[in-house]
C-alpha cells in the first residue's frame, strides 16, 4: 500500500512494443465501425486485436441516454470550441498494446474526450494524468490536446469503464454493465498487463467485477489488491477538478501511484 493510503467508499522486464500512436480521424486510429452485442465482446477471440475492439466500441449505440447526449453535445458545442468538429462517438482506449501498466478512468468528458476522440484528452483531468505519466517515463510529452498532437505512451495504456459521456457524469448501473464487456475483452487483449490502476471508485467497481473480486475490498487512495497471475490493482482518486481543486488529490499523490506502479512492474517476473 502507498504511504498515507486513504479509505473512502465514494472516492469519485523486457520492453514491449513501441508506444501507442496519436489517433487520427480514421476509425483505426481513433476508430469507427459497427455495433456489437454483449456476447460479441465478452471475451477475447482468436484474431482479435485492440484495433478491432476499438472498431466495435466506436460503433456502439446500446444505451439511449449517452447516445443522445454525445450527439447533442457534439452538435451544440461549447462556445470555446465552436470552430472544432466534435468526435461525438464512444471513445476507445489509447496507448501501448504491450503495456504492463493499464489505467482505467470513469468515462469521457462531454467537452473533453467526447470532443477530441482520445481518452483523457482536452480537459483538466487529462492534463493531470498525462503530466504524471510523463514524469514517470510512460508518456512522450506532458500534454494531451487532441488526437494529432504526437503523444505516445510507452508501456502504458489508458482506458475507461464507460465509453460515452454520461449525463451528469453519472452513468446508470445498466449503462455501466453494458460497457463492461468492452473492458473485459480489452484487459484480455492487454496480455502483458501487470498493474491496473483504478482512477476513482466507479472504475474500481468495474475492474472488481471483471476480475471477480469477492469480497471486494473497500476503495481508498493507495489501496492495493492482489489479482491472479501476479498482477496488482491499485486504487487512486480520480484526477477530476472536484478532487484536484480541493487538494484531495495532489500531484505528489498521483506521482506516488505511478512510481509504485513502476516498482511493481520492475519486480514482476
Amino acid at each position: 500500500m502507498l504511504p498515507h493510503a486513504r479509505t473512502d467508499p465514494s472516492g469519485a522486464g523486457p520492453r514491449r512494443a513501441p508506444g501507442g500512436t496519436s489517433r487520427d480521424a480514421s476509425p483505426r486510429a481513433a476508430v469507427g465501425g459497427r455495433g456489437s452485442t454483449l456476447e460479441d465482446v465478452s471475451e477475447a477471440r482468436p484474431g482479435d486485436t485492440i484495433e478491432r475492439l476499438a472498431d466495435e466500441i466506436v460503433g456502439c449505440r446500446r444505451c439511449g441516454r449517452p447516445v443522445e447526449l454525445r450527439a447533442r453535445v457534439a452538435r451544440e458545442r461549447r462556445a470555446a470550441f465552436r470552430d472544432q468538429e466534435y468526435w461525438g462517438r464512444p471513445v476507445p482506449g489509447f496507448g501501448d498494446p504491450g503495456a504492463r501498466l493499464v489505467l482505467v478512468g470513469l468515462a469521457p468528458a462531454a467537452h473533453g474526450a467526447n470532443r477530441t476522440g482520445r481518452i483523457f484528452t482536452g480537459d483538466r483531468s487529462g492534463d493531470w494524468l498525462y503530466r504524471a505519466l510523463h514524469r514517470g517515463g510512460f508518456a512522450s510529452q506532458p500534454t494531451s490536446r487532441d488526437r494529432d498532437d504526437g503523444l505516445r505512451l510507452s508501456d502504458a495504456y489508458v482506458t475507461a469503464a464507460v465509453r460515452c459521456a454520461p449525463p451528469g457524469n453519472r452513468p446508470l448501473p445498466a449503462e455501466q454493465a453494458a460497457c463492461r464487456p468492452y473492458l473485459e475483452q480489452e484487459l484480455a487483449l492487454l496480455g502483458h498487463a501487470t498493474v491496473l490502476v483504478a482512477l476513482g471508485a466507479l472504475a474500481y467497481r468495474a475492474l472488481a467485477a471483471v476480475e471477480g473480486l469477492r469480497p471486494r475490498p473497500r476503495f481508498g487512495h493507495g489501496v492495493e489488491v492482489g489479482l491472479g497471475g501476479g498482477r496488482t490493482l491499485i486504487c487512486c482518486y480520480h484526477p477530476s477538478q472536484q478532487n484536484t481543486f480541493t487538494g484531495r488529490l495532489t500531484e505528489a499523490m498521483l506521482d506516488a501511484v505511478i512510481e509504485r506502479s513502476r516498482a511493481l512492474i520492475a519486480r514482476a517476473p
